[in-house]
This record gives structure tokens, C-alpha cells and sequence, in this order.
């Protein structure tokens, strides 16, 4: 083994750990930013506000470091692989036999390093089992979105993907009884827990939402009207689109933990 090889796999390492080091510098500044949207949500519709755009740039850059550490990682194996004796030829039958169970481990270094910001959103999807959870069930190219209240079985963190539930299909639709979906992780949105309204968005008077239409278990979009409310526990007082009677939109009751962020793109 010659020193400059030592010496590259050395500078490997230390081009990893510099990596690592700047993906937590970008997980603390989109934390910064995820909180101040949390405490100032409207700040996103002043004229020239970037918020938004900074928080894209933020994950954008966070998932070129992801990569960029995949492939060092990738690297540094190849220049340890080279490296490693391959062993004598000759060895005793019994020493290969256990071979196989020894490579079936993987070591720290094979095992892909998922980026905390990933890992905490894998985190919160997997424990939104048992929850009743927002679901697009429509596919992303379909002319319209159709969102429903439904039930979550079940989160792949492999796949990426939820097992959704839901308990109440509506009359027009095909067959009878529950229907189950298979979803990405872009199609679901947690509603506002009743007990623990600390962290809920507290949507202003004109800002669009997506919410439970009453009486039903659909979502659809609506104006907030009393965006003025004492506590973040009180109900909304909504407008929905296409919800006109004798030429007017009639003001409905919808409780806090039935509303949420109206989804970029959404087409009704």
C-alpha cells in the first residue's frame, strides 16, 4: 500500500466530512426558515417576498450535497476495495463457508447515509399511522385534484409511500365499501391536531385553503373570511368556490383541524 493512495483516501475523508458539516449548516437554515413561515405565514403573500424561493433554494442545495456525499462515499469504497487483499487462493474449505453470512452484514460505510432533514420527514410520515390525514387521490396529471379525508394503514420508508384508507367512499363512485390507495409522499397532508394547536397555521381573512366541505369527507378550495379569530382553536369561517346559491357564496362553519395550506398547483 503506497503512501499517496493512503493520502487519497485520506483527502476523500476529509472532503466527506466536510459535506456532512455543510448539510447540518443547510438543515439549520431551513429549520430557521420552516419557523418563521410557522409564525408568519402571511409574510409569503407580500409584494417581493422570497421566502419561498429561499427555502427551494435551500432544499435544492441540501439535496446536491446528499448526492455529492453518495459519491465520494462511492469513491472512497472503490479506492479501499482496491486496496484490500483479496486473500490466497488456497484457503480451507471451511473458512469460504462462512463467507456468505459475513457479506450478508453491511458495514456502517455501505449502508447509504439518509440527509436529517429526509430522515425527520420519513420520521413524521411513518407516525401519521392511525391518523386521519388530506390524500390526493387523483394522479398528478389528471385535469382536476380530488382530495379526501382518509385513514393511514401504513408508511414505506423504503418506498417512500402510504397505505391510505378511505372509510366513507362517496355514493357516485364505483363499487361499495372502503377503498384502499397507494399514495407518494407529495399526495398526503396532516391535518392540525385538536389537542395541540401550538404549531397550527393561522390562516389570515383572503387567504385560499383546502378544507372539508361539511357534512362531507371531500376537501375543496375556500376563502377564509374571519381570519381575525381570539384563538387558534376557534372554527373559520369559510367561502368555497363553485359553492354559489341565489348568486352569492354562503359563509360556512369549518372547525380549525379541517383546514389546511392549499397545495401550489391545485386544480379544481
Amino acid at each position: 500500500m503506497s503512501t499517496p493512495d493512503i493520502a487519497g483516501i485520506l483527502d476523500k475523508s476529509k472532503e466527506l466530512d466536510q459535506l456532512r458539516k455543510d448539510q447540518e449548516d443547510v438543515l439549520v437554515e431551513i429549520n430557521k426558515m420552516h419557523k418563521k413561515l410557522q409564525a408568519t405565514p402571511e409574510v409569503v403573500e407580500k409584494p417581493g417576498d422570497s421566502s419561498l424561493s429561499k427555502l427551494k433554494n435551500l432544499y435544492a442545495h441540501a439535496k446536491e450535497l446528499s448526492e455529492n456525499e453518495v459519491n465520494v462515499s462511492n469513491s472512497l469504497l472503490v479506492q479501499l476495495d482496491a486496496l484490500l487483499p483479496s486473500g490466497p487462493q488456497g484457503q480451507p474449505r471451511r473458512r469460504i463457508e462462512g463467507e456468505p453470512k459475513r457479506k450478508r452484514m453491511k458495514s456502517d460505510s455501505e449502508i447509504p447515509r439518509i440527509p436529517p432533514a429526509l430522515r425527520n420527514q420519513l420520521e413524521a410520515c411513518a407516525s401519521l399511522k392511525g391518523e386521519q390525514v388530506a390524500a390526493r387521490v387523483t394522479p398528478e396529471d389528471a385535469d382536476k385534484d380530488e382530495w379526501f379525508v382518509v385513514k393511514v394503514i401504513h408508511f414505506d420508508k423504503d418506498a417512500r409511500e402510504f397505505e391510505v384508507l378511505d372509510e366513507e367512499p362517496g355514493d357516485d363512485e364505483e363499487g361499495s365499501g372502503q377503498r384502499k390507495y397507494k399514495l407518494p409522499m407529495s399526495a398526503i397532508i396532516p391535518f392540525p391536531k385538536r389537542n395541540e394547536p401550538s404549531p397550527t397555521l393561522d390562516f389570515p381573512t383572503g387567504r385560499h385553503v383546502l378544507a372539508v366541505y361539511p357534512g362531507t369527507t371531500a376537501l375543496y378550495k375556500a376563502t377564509v373570511v374571519n381570519g381575525h379569530r381570539k384563538r387558534k382553536t376557534d372554527d373559520y369561517l369559510l367561502e368555497f368556490d363553485d359553492d354559489e346559491e341565489d348568486g352569492s357564496l354562503p359563509q360556512r362553519t369549518v372547525p380549525f383541524h379541517k383546514v389546511v395550506a392549499l397545495p401550489e398547483g391545485h386544480r379544481q
